[in-house]
């Protein structure tokens, strides 16, 4: 089975509504937003990536569905296959610093032993506190909003392209594919004002095709207003095969949402007050599926528009 095959198959199981038809980033139950993501060495990080920045990142990527969904993060459960002795106290001092940066609890969790030479994989359940007006979910766009996201694109495709020899190293880069930072405050204050809202953790295109499927309306995305930054920018030229390099990378780790024409104002403004660039990429609008644009020029859709499984 594919990823979406699976995922077809569980929604005939995950039936309450809490469950949000297995088409979002998190449940929401009882004022509770709940998630949980895997990583798996080789897919999701480095054989020699440090244990810190693994554990780090088994926080930060599930933060980042929390963050999507303006909850506050309250505790965590980490699922850990148990191996080398340094490696794993060197996992629980970096999985130490992560929760004590994000203000997050360790509140349980279960420990396995894996055969030697196994790849290693982590899980961790995350659980935050839901914002009482109610969490934006993939679905809510309407035609007309605008189209949004926080930070840079493509920085931690390029930090990973980085680490295995491919491009000129630049600590910008490296950090973001080391070390992603979750957008919480920010998904927190814009929650009100937004009609749909999901992380960017596979790739620009291919989490904002999601967000179309979700919302049953078209995305029209305009790549030359994709915000890339200076680091990447300094590595690669700006041209349109760089800005499809980074748009279809995974490991942003920002935040797309859409909103009414009307909160721009007020979504820069929270931006500026919390020091998080945001961008108007585009707009959606009636019918379905991608348009990408470039110059105003149509694009024929890359093959590839993300990770998948």
């Amino acid at each position: 089975m594919s990823e979406a095959d699976f995922i077809a198959r569980l929604r005939t199981i995950a039936t309450d509504p809490a469950a949000r038809g297995l088409a979002d980033d998190a449940a929401v139950w009882e004022g509770l937003a709940l998630t949980h993501d895997m990583i798996v060495e080789g897919i999701h990080f480095l054989p020699d990536d440090t244990p810190q920045d693994v554990a780090w990142k088994l926080v930060a990527v599930n933060l980042s569905d929390l963050a999507a969904k303006g909850a506050a993060p309250v505790g965590v459960l980490v699922g850990y296959s148990l191996g080398d002795p340094a490696w794993d106290e060197a996992f629980a001092q970096g999985l130490d610093l992560a929760l004590r940066r994000f203000g997050v609890l360790l509140l349980g969790g279960d420990t396995v032993r894996v055969p030697d030479g196994a790849p290693r994989s982590f899980g961790l359940t995350a659980i935050g506190r839901a914002p009482e007006g109610g969490a934006p979910t993939r679905g809510g766009a309407k035609p007309g909003d605008q189209i949004w996201v926080t930070g840079t694109i493509g920085n931690a495709g390029l930090g990973l392209a980085m680490r295995l020899g491919q491009e000129e190293a630049n600590e910008t880069c490296l950090t973001a594919y080391r070390r992603p930072q979750p957008q919480l405050t920010f998904g927190q204050a814009v929650a009100p004002l937004v009609h749909a809202m999901m992380d960017v953790s596979d790739g620009l295109l291919i989490d904002a095709q999601r967000m179309a499927e979700a919302s049953g309306c078209a995305f029209g995305i305009m790549i030359e207003r994709v915000p890339l930054s200076a680091a990447l920018l300094a590595v690669r030229p700006d041209v349109l095969d760089t800005r499809l390099a980074a748009v279809t990378a995974g490991d942003d780790y920002q935040l797309l949402f859409t909103a009414d024409p009307g909160q721009a104002p007020r979504i820069r403004d929270i931006g500026s007050a919390l020091n998080v660039a945001v961008t108007p990429i585009g707009h959606t609008g009636v019918g379905t599926g991608l348009v990408l644009t470039h110059n105003a020029q149509r694009l024929v859709l890359p093959a590839r528009l993300g990770f998948t499984h």
